[in-house]
């Protein structure tokens, strides 16, 4: 039974005064038999008002207006959260009475959400993956699991080479990119064989650095089990998603949990940093990076480029990174 202690900053620094800052946050860890909130503490720069609602798939999201001219704007989140593991799947049903009653629910609420595809021209081509691995053939677990190594096998982990407004197929084309890119692809995939499939954005926390996406927001995927239920499956690890995984939001895709989306009125040109530190029940720390932001964890300048004002305040919609 883990428990984490999670320091999230996210620094926006402008070259001169903007105003009319309005904001949005999911930075609210999920509630329910696998996770609890022990505490939440979030200070955002001027003191705000931040209201607090529920979004259409159960996230808590915040919401906030800075009117008053500034030159950085910082949201600060420290939570203290307990975990459990979980079992998996016994995988002792039928195999074809899985495929079936996935048949049976792909019109239902709240599957029907998680089965539509993303704008992908390349579809074609992961359809062929999928009749290749022979996935229907085998159960539903086996399946995702397959596919979960697929995409972990295929793919090159590389920081840097995309971002949040990559498309699906200039990350196939890639072969490469992070956890959103790749849950993304994994999302495609389980949705092509009619498997009900979610992005879930999060936190990974593990003792001995032996996971990728450590200081920083992570990505993974759930997909729906036939008598079971969510199963978490973190291709950027090729693992299954347990208690050193720590969710903060679900939905379709990225765009659906953003841990931090705004805009605003005023420059053009900003700078982004994101730090997360991770502590844990022993007292060790992962790493300090939140506590103090250095040149170093910019996750992206953006300056902007003549005739291309629209595409940015478009990118603004989506400004944290994720690893």
């Amino acid at each position: 039974m883990p428990r984490f202690v999670i320091h999230h900053v996210t620094k926006y620094t402008y070259p001169e005064p903007v105003r009319d800052s309005a904001n949005q946050i999911m930075l609210y860890p999920l509630k329910d038999q696998y996770q609890s909130l022990q505490s939440q503490r979030i200070s955002i720069t001027g003191e705000p008002v931040l209201e607090v609602y529920k979004d259409y798939y159960g996230n808590e999201v915040g919401s906030f207006m800075k009117s008053t001219p500034h030159t950085e704007l910082r949201i600060d989140s420290t939570i203290s959260v307990i975990t459990l593991p979980r079992l998996l799947p016994a995988d002792d049903t039928p195999t074809d009475q899985q495929w079936l009653n996935l048949q049976e629910i792909k019109y239902m609420v709240p599957y029907i959400d998680f089965l539509k595809q993303e704008v992908f021209t390349a579809l074609p081509e992961l359809q062929k993956v999928a009749d290749a691995g022979f996935y229907k053939t085998v159960s539903v677990f086996t399946a995702v699991k397959q596919l979960n190594e697929y995409v972990y096998n295929n793919f090159q982990y590389i920081k840097g080479i995309t971002s949040v407004s990559t498309t699906l197929d200039e990350i196939w084309q890639l072969r490469a990119g992070v956890c959103q890119d790749f849950a993304h692809i994994l999302l495609s995939m389980l949705r092509l064989l009619g498997i009900p499939a979610r992005y879930v954005s999060g936190y990974v926390c593990p003792h001995d650095h032996t996971l990728r996406g450590e200081g920083a927001t992570h990505a993974w995927v759930e997909a729906y089990i036939p008598f079971y239920g969510w199963l978490g499956l973190d291709p950027t690890n090729n693992c299954f998603v347990n208690d050193l995984h720590v969710r903060l939001a679900i939905g379709r895709n990225f765009s659906d949990v953003s841990p931090v989306r705004g805009t605003y009125k005023g420059t053009a040109k900003q700078t982004l940093e994101v730090g997360v530190s991770v502590s844990h029940e022993d007292g060790q720390v992962v790493n300090e990076i939140a506590s103090v932001l250095t040149p170093k964890l910019v996750a992206t300048t953006l300056e902007n480029v003549p005739g291309e004002d629209n595409s940015y305040r478009r990118y603004m919609q989506m400004v944290q990174q994720q690893q």
